[in-house]
């Protein structure tokens, strides 16, 4: 039996040397990771098919692929605001509104030309110090903000 006390020390000692065991904290060296962008926007709908060909005709959102071979929707490089609100705010509408989209564009007047020719309201633009905005509604009443962020000088 005397023989066996030495067996827990030589299993430490091994699993140390194999990089088994480490400490709590991970090495003070290693970057942080971070998400990189907005992988999806999932969100209910009384009519999903319906919706989502609303999206594509009129902001030009590819319909979710059916196959692994499909092509999803890819939005262009550039800025992203993720910013949590009180759950009293009235900036999104609807009092039980939990979620609102903001879409980046190219072209705001354009974009709000083509929305209204398409028979869609849109609010009057309006400029910030950070861009121009306008909002808008899906058929079932999500808020949609539009952004045409202000050009670098």
């Amino acid at each position: 039996m005397r023989k066996l006390t030495w067996l827990p020390t030589l299993l430490t000692i091994l699993l140390l040397a194999l990089g088994l065991v480490s400490a709590a904290e991970p090495p003070k060296d290693a970057p942080k990771q971070k998400v990189l962008g907005i992988g999806g926007l999932f969100f209910k709908s009384e009519n999903p098919k319906e919706l989502a060909k609303w999206y594509e005709t009129n902001l030009g959102i590819t319909i979710t692929p059916t196959s692994y071979g499909q092509e999803p929707w890819k939005q262009d490089a550039g800025p992203t605001v993720f910013a949590p609100f009180k759950k009293d705010t009235k900036y999104f509408g609807k009092a039980e509104q939990m979620w609102m989209v903001d879409f980046r564009v190219a072209d705001l007047e354009a974009m709000v030309a083509q929305l209204r020719a398409a028979g869609i309201t849109v609010e009057d633009p309006q400029s910030y110090p950070n861009g121009e905005f306008a909002r808008l509604h899906d058929p079932e009443g999500n808020p949609i903000e539009l952004w045409e962020p202000k050009k670098p000088k």
